[in-house]
């Protein structure tokens, strides 16, 4: 009887602790700089839409390539391991140190490496957004010790103990032959939108690169790209845990587009640390948009052919303007219903798509989740407050997660995501932000499930630490 006692004196403790961080969360929502400071100090479960290059910060990739002492363009800024030319507008970094001119280089890197100061009128906000990947991908590409241990000491300091980040595209030999035979092929069936011809295709051109022995790429990026790198780094500890996603590139002809997705599906499939599939690029691209339907079959064929395998897909990354309004009504309808995603990233057209609220209602029933990603969606698509559809998903009980997506490039973090949440979007109460922590964690693709438990209670114990401690803030009294 007493320890029954006990559980229940526990249990009104724990409730009238989360009641009274509920009423101080409503009594701070108007004040951003409050707001900053509680869910800077809020745990925060997962980030589960997370771009590895682009959620370092610029400085990182910029002090890399400054040690290296590689070239400069004065001009351009583009940065370069050996001159390209004799042109004189190429200096060394190491030559810009001793002329004093280093810093000065560097901050103009970092502004064009990042959104820093950006103007909002000297280029198209998403065109700004997409350019910096390859600016700054000679740096990226080599730093990924020091980048995921950047990545993981932030995030701990945030409170953020889980990351699924999109690590890289996994590449292999070019497949020019093959390319030529099918691609004019996979043309056909798409004008026609023959589905079983299409699959037949797929099938055909499997078998094609099964004779080129492709899979020793994904055994290579499983084994030395992945496992030996976080397994060295020490990754993975009682505070944080880290697993990867990797991709295909939409913005390739058919042929490497299937041959990256094969790719990336086999090494999730041998890798418990490879935990899913996406497909990335801007999504509004000449090629992306034309063969969107194709990617759909593609990834509807390697579903059948790994069906353990999750993936989450960019879909819906486009708003009114940004392309035709029949572009809008159809893309996340067939990442759900055709290709079978599990996840949605950003899923931001949804209120354009035909029968949405069916659509809705789909997604809730099979428990797929919305990765909302509110500064990059205000950023790169200049959707935002009541134009976001983050409150359609709310009311049909589709299961949302926030994200911080790129970062780095965006001059941002997770706690930022959570205040614009709660400062612009009132109908999110504590039980429901509460809510989307958990679904970080439960709608991961952590694969092992010893690892989830320990994150879900992580998680719990982390929130009665976090409610006593807001609890007990002194306040002023009215």
């Amino acid at each position: 009887m007493r320890k029954y006692l006990t559980l229940l004196f526990v249990l009104f403790l724990f409730q009238a602790h989360a009641q009274s961080v509920s009423n101080y969360l409503e009594e701070i929502r108007n004040n951003p700089a409050k707001l900053t400071a509680f869910f800077s100090q809020m745990p925060k479960g997962g980030d589960l839409h997370h771009h590895y290059s682009g959620s370092v910060y610029a400085e990182t990739f910029i002090d890399y390539v400054v040690k290296k002492d590689y070239f400069v363009h004065s001009e351009t800024l583009e940065v370069s391991e050996k001159k390209r030319s004799d042109d004189h507008s190429w200096a060394k970094f190491s030559s810009l140190e001793k002329d004093g001119k280093l810093a000065e280089y560097k901050f103009r890197i970092l502004q064009k490496w990042s959104v820093k100061d950006y103007d909002h009128m000297s280029t198209p906000s998403d065109k700004k957004f997409f350019e910096t990947f390859s600016n700054f991908d000679i740096a990226s590409k080599e730093n990924i010790d020091s980048g995921l241990l950047e990545l993981k000491n932030r995030a701990i300091k945030e409170h953020v103990s889980y990351i699924e980040t999109m690590l890289a595209s996994i590449k292999c030999d070019r497949i020019d032959d093959l390319s030529l035979q099918f691609d004019p092929k996979f043309q056909a069936v798409l004008l026609q939108k023959d589905e079983r011809n299409c699959q037949a295709l797929l099938d055909t051109l499997y078998a094609q690169l099964m004779l080129k022995n492709i899979f020793s790429c994904s055994d290579n990026f499983s084994k030395n790209i992945v496992s030996k790198l976080h397994n060295s780094m020490h990754i993975d500890d009682d505070s944080f845990i880290m697993r990867y996603q990797t991709y295909t590139v939409r913005t390739f002809e058919a042929s490497e587009v299937f041959k990256r997705l094969l790719l990336a599906f086999d090494a999730a499939s041998k890798n418990p640390l490879i935990v899913g599939v996406n497909i990335l690029s801007p999504e509004n691209n000449e090629i992306a948009m034309r063969d969107y339907w194709l990617h759909m079959q593609m990834f509807k064929y390697c579903k059948n052919k790994y069906p353990t395998v999750k993936f989450a897909m960019h879909a819906g990354e486009l708003t009114l303007g940004l392309v035709k309004p029949e572009e809008l009504t159809w893309h996340i309808n067939s990442a759900v219903r055709d290709a079978g995603a599990y996840r949605i990233g950003h899923g931001v057209d949804i209120p354009y798509e035909a029968n949405s609220y069916n659509l809705l209602n789909y997604m809730n029933e099979k428990g797929i989740a919305i990765e909302t990603n509110l500064f990059s969606n205000e950023f790169i698509l200049k959707v935002k407050n009541g134009l976001h559809p983050i409150t359609l998903y709310k009311e049909f009980n589709v299961p949302i997660v926030i994200s911080s997506d790129d970062a780095g490039v965006l001059r941002t973090n997770l706690t930022d995501q959570y205040v614009l949440l709660a400062n612009r979007y009132p109908e999110f109460t504590y039980a429901d932000i509460k809510k989307i922590i958990y679904n970080s964690i439960n709608y991961s693709f952590i694969k092992e499930a010893s690892v989830k438990e320990r994150l879900l209670a992580k998680l719990n114990r982390d929130f009665i630490a976090f409610e006593k401690l807001i609890t007990n803030i002194p306040r002023k009294r009215k």
